[in-house]
């Protein structure tokens, strides 16, 4: 296969990973249902697991995004960095969601009052800083996602259906989370990455197809 092959299918895979992450992704409240603690503990480190592990793939296909685009291409690039920079921060979401609320909730639960109260207090504090790098997640992947449909759109690759979805979706994504339309808890982050996602696999396909219309261009041309 070649690169737009890999980018492509990196993109999917990696898109479909944190799907699956929101989908069976627990809520803070099920760690404290009675007997649920290590089971929910041990599904919360396990989608969070999956979640780490799919941003650096995700991460290749849109640096396999950026390269079709052109390196020269400097839109392209900035939205590049922004993502970079987005998933830098949804990666320290995951570990304060998926490795320390865990553990947190653990000492809630096997803790006396005193300390019971103090580590709730912690959890809360935990859930903030969670959020925060959400938002900062959402913001600069949707800026990437518009930057980079701003690309396709005015030079018609990779799709001009999904270039114009993307420069909808940044904006209104943005605009959504901003103005407290939309929560970053567990369902409304989840409704985001949802949104992104149908873009990511989107344009993951189109890279597939080209690379595919591409070999097969080539192979006319030597014959």
């Amino acid at each position: 296969m070649n690169d737009d092959k890999w980018s492509g299918l990196a993109l999917i895979v990696g898109t479909v990973g944190m799907i699956i992450t929101m989908s069976l992704h627990p809520t803070g409240h099920d760690l404290f249902v009675p007997g649920r603690l290590g089971a929910v503990a041990l599904l919360t480190r396990a989608t969070h697991g999956l979640a780490l592990v799919s941003l650096p793939v995700v991460f290749l296909g849109a640096m396999g995004l950026a390269r079709r685009l052109g390196w020269n291409e400097r839109v392209s690039v900035a939205a590049l960095v922004l993502y970079g920079f987005g998933l830098a921060a949804v990666m320290n979401a995951a570990v304060a969601s998926g490795l320390v609320a865990p553990e947190i909730g653990r000492r809630i639960v096997e803790g006396d009052a005193a300390a019971g109260e103090l580590w709730r207090t912690a959890f809360r504090v935990n859930g903030l800083v969670n959020q925060g790098f959400a938002m900062v997640f959402v913001v600069a992947a949707s800026v990437a996602i518009l930057l980079w449909s701003m690309v396709m759109v005015r030079r018609g690759v990779l799709g001009r259906g999904v270039g114009i979805y993307g420069c909808v979706l940044g904006p209104l994504t943005v605009l959504a989370v901003i103005s407290g339309h939309v929560r970053l808890d567990v369902h409304g982050f989840g409704a985001i990455v949802l949104g992104q996602a149908i873009w990511y696999v989107a344009v993951g396909a189109a890279l597939w197809r080209g690379a595919s219309r591409d070999s097969e261009g080539s192979a006319m041309a030597k014959a």
